[in-house]
């Protein structure tokens, strides 16, 4: 093949060339780097929801339990997130200790915690509900886990003392370990018959799309906690 001629002035045409070249470089440099930092901010926060049935979905197709809807909500806001549902039906506190190690896995950047009706609606102490709920924070804090504790208010037929201590200890725990607190995670839905099933007590679809809107200040506020610990 013939060699190109750049006519009187190939040593200038050849610098030129040499010069877009060094730059076409840095640029793709730079663009490649930025795209990495982008992508390294938007790493999914990883949030497991940890609860009873109210978290699992009761009598729910999956696609309708909690953290499926939290999490749907969360991207439809642009915000990078995945929620793991670990919610057991019938789980007190204690139960939730128990497995606290293998429903929070390594990588979890924040928890949603929501136990406690099961303790309520069974009479238990409120001073076990207390000291379980202290061990798992304590377990979470020390992992350097994020928590956004649920609140539960207490069934009118347990009486106004028991009521009274039993409904004091979620806000005291956030309170004592800087927690966020969303104070009754029925909030708006129990007492509504077209957002409760027929028990009265466990929410439907629509019920559970009013706890998310309800709670989505909470967790975008967790949300920030975990992302400004990212950059510190």
């Amino acid at each position: 093949m013939a060699s190109r001629s750049y006519g009187k002035w190939p040593a200038a045409v050849q610098r030129l060339a040499a010069v877009f070249a060094v730059l076409g470089s840095v640029f793709a440099l730079l663009c490649f780097g930025l795209i990495g930092a982008a992508g390294a901010a938007e790493r999914p926060v990883q949030i497991v929801a940890l609860g009873d049935s109210l978290t699992a979905g009761f009598h729910l197709p999956a696609s309708a339990a909690f953290p499926v809807q939290l999490e749907r909500a969360l991207r439809a806001k642009g915000i990078a997130v995945e929620v793991a549902n670990a919610g057991v039906s019938g789980d007190t506190t204690a139960g939730g200790l128990a497995r606290l190690t293998w429903s929070v896995p390594d990588g979890t950047d924040a928890v949603i915690l929501e136990l406690g009706a099961n303790d309520m609606l069974r009479g238990l102490d409120p001073a076990a509900t207390r000291s379980a709920l202290t061990e798992i924070v304590r377990r979470l804090k020390a992992r350097n886990i994020e928590v956004l504790l649920c609140g539960m208010r207490s069934a009118p037929n347990l009486g106004l003392d028991y009521g009274q201590v039993f409904e004091a200890v979620f806000p005291d725990l956030a309170a004592a370990n800087g927690l966020i607190l969303y104070p009754f995670f029925l909030e708006g839905v129990l007492g509504d018959r077209g957002l409760v099933q027929a028990d009265g007590l466990h929410p439907t679809k629509e019920g559970v799309a009013k706890i998310v809107t309800g709670i989505m200040p909470k967790v975008e506020a967790l949300i920030a906690r975990v992302r400004a610990k990212a950059k510190s």
